[in-house]
């Protein structure tokens, strides 16, 4: 078989082609083409599971056909990475999630914005601390509430997010209402805290919750920012009808979420994933929470294999 040889441009364009791809960066390659079906690992939270044992709470995520799960909300038996936990807590925590074959992806923040700054500042290094001896990727903050202490607020993640990065963490903030409420105020908190270690966890569920947006138009605005999903339905939207109150803890398709418009949205970003489920019907006994957060991973699967 006789090969063409290349042209000097021939031979220049193919190099130059080669570094650019070289040079993009890795979350760039990694990122799904708009052609493939979405390979986002699904995980699940702990907070269906609040009322029972934390032992309980892994067996139904492992149950429910999960491999990763978050700490997301701690109970009067789990502190999790709170400041004060103890060495031989985390130790028998990281076991016990182990144990279960299970990995832990995500810590949550309390951030103690009534703290004066310096105070703060320490109990927060010290959560973000105690995630990387569990060896979280993800540090999730939930904002502010209150306007008077915003300032205070994007103080303490700068300087969290130079600190998890140290310790190769990294620091997300979810739409929770106040400061995170809509995308006005995700990106303007994004640029006070100014720090390329500070990206948002979307959760459609709550911008519905708190905000009454479309989850898809309010995405758009921050989209290159959002490195991981919380996944939870809403029932209805705030004063809605005057009424009823909006619950989260629903089975996913019964609420107002377009989930597959979400994730078409996600995908022409070149979202990568991960999906955490944080909300779910939660049963009388723990065997059902466990059958409902089953049903919605399995919702789950099926949208994105439609995106």
């Amino acid at each position: 078989m006789i090969t063409t040889p290349f042209t000097r441009r021939q031979f220049l364009t193919a190099t130059t082609a080669g570094l650019a791809v070289g040079l993009l960066p890795r979350n760039s390659i990694a990122a799904t083409k708009p052609t493939e079906t979405p390979r986002w690992p699904i995980g699940c939270f702990n907070r269906p599971w609040t009322k029972w044992s934390f032992d309980d709470t892994l067996d139904a995520i492992k149950a429910a056909g999960y491999t990763h799960t978050g700490l997301l909300t701690p109970t009067k038996d789990d502190v999790f990475t709170s400041a004060n936990a103890t060495p031989a807590y985390l130790a028998a925590l990281k076991a016990k999630i182990a144990a279960r074959g299970l990995k832990v992806n995500m810590t949550a923040l309390r951030v103690k914005t009534a703290l004066p700054l310096a105070e703060a500042l320490a109990d927060t290094r010290a959560q973000i601390a105690n995630g990387h001896t569990m060896g979280v990727e993800f540090a999730l903050t939930f904002g502010e509430d209150k306007p008077e202490r915003y300032a205070h607020y994007f103080k303490i993640m700068a300087d969290a997010a130079a600190f998890a990065q140290e310790r190769g963490i990294k620091l997300v903030m979810k739409p929770h209402g106040g400061g995170s409420g809509s995308s006005a105020e995700i990106v303007a908190a994004i640029k006070q805290v100014g720090h390329a270690n500070f990206k948002i966890w979307y959760d459609a569920g709550n911008i519905v919750y708190y905000t009454g947006k479309d989850p898809v138009a309010e995405l758009e605005p921050i989209l290159p920012h959002v490195t991981g999903f919380c996944a939870k339905d809403c029932s209805v939207e705030p004063g809605a009808d005057g009424k009823t109150k909006p619950d989260v803890m629903i089975q996913f398709g019964t609420g107002k979420v377009d989930f597959a418009a979400v994730f078409k949205k996600m995908k022409s970003g070149g979202f990568n994933g991960p999906i955490m489920v944080e909300g779910c019907k939660i049963g009388a006994t723990a065997a059902e929470t466990t059958a409902n957060a089953r049903a919605n991973r399995t919702f789950l699967e099926k949208v994105l294999a439609t995106v």
